[in-house]
């Protein structure tokens, strides 16, 4: 079988929004869709159980939507600071991944957020600072800043410069000089070099 048909629940992105019937894998609806109650297998009987219940998961997704658009306002601005283990060069001895950022959040805004909420396409392997997108509804997201370091200390300096510390010489990383800009300087000298020279002759 490719694919099954499934009533949405609520609105899932890049699929539809409720009420929807649509296909999708079966791995997709039985390890996503279907046990995170976003969805229901399309047969008559559950088809006719949402038109039934129609308004009533309409409201329900409403009020969870104001609710999360309250929680934006609590979470905006957080600066999550994780301590890990790392080398000189920043790399963690590890990885951070979503249930780690979920747990600091939820620790700091003391409201529960589950890793379901974290997207991150790859586990974070270096210090530094990292936005990352939490969805609350699939209407509501936010944007939150996950301060890596190898220390408190560090993470405050990180917090504060918007830059990762090298830990060898403790110093921030130079911007380096674009390509352009050392090319521009090469060329005025070697005109400045070319007008002295027929000044000369």
């Amino acid at each position: 079988m490719s694919s099954i048909q499934v009533i949405l629940l609520e609105r899932v992105e890049k699929l539809g929004k409720i009420g929807e019937v649509v296909s999708v894998k079966p791995g997709f609806a039985r390890n996503f869709l279907l046990p995170q109650k976003k969805a229901l297998r399309a047969s008559k009987a559950n088809i006719a159980y949402f038109e039934a219940q129609k308004k009533s998961i309409e409201a329900t997704s409403a009020t969870k939507q104001k609710e999360a658009e309250k929680l934006v306002k609590k979470l905006e601005g957080i600066k999550a600071p994780l301590i890990r283990q790392a080398s000189e060069a920043g790399q963690l001895f590890g990885s951070v991944n979503s249930r780690d950022i979920a747990a600091i959040i939820s620790e700091i805004s003391k409201e529960e957020i589950t890793r379901n909420m974290v997207r991150l396409n790859d586990n974070i392997k270096t210090i530094g600072l990292f936005v990352v997108e939490v969805v609350l509804h699939p209407e509501v997201k936010v944007e939150l800043t996950v301060n890596i370091a190898r220390s408190p200390e560090e993470a405050k300096m990180q917090a504060d410069t918007g830059r990762a510390l090298i830990a060898d010489n403790n110093q921030y990383e130079e911007e380096p000089v674009a390509s352009e800009e050392v090319e521009a300087e090469t060329e005025a000298e070697t005109a400045s070099d070319s007008s002295d020279s027929e000044s000369e002759e």
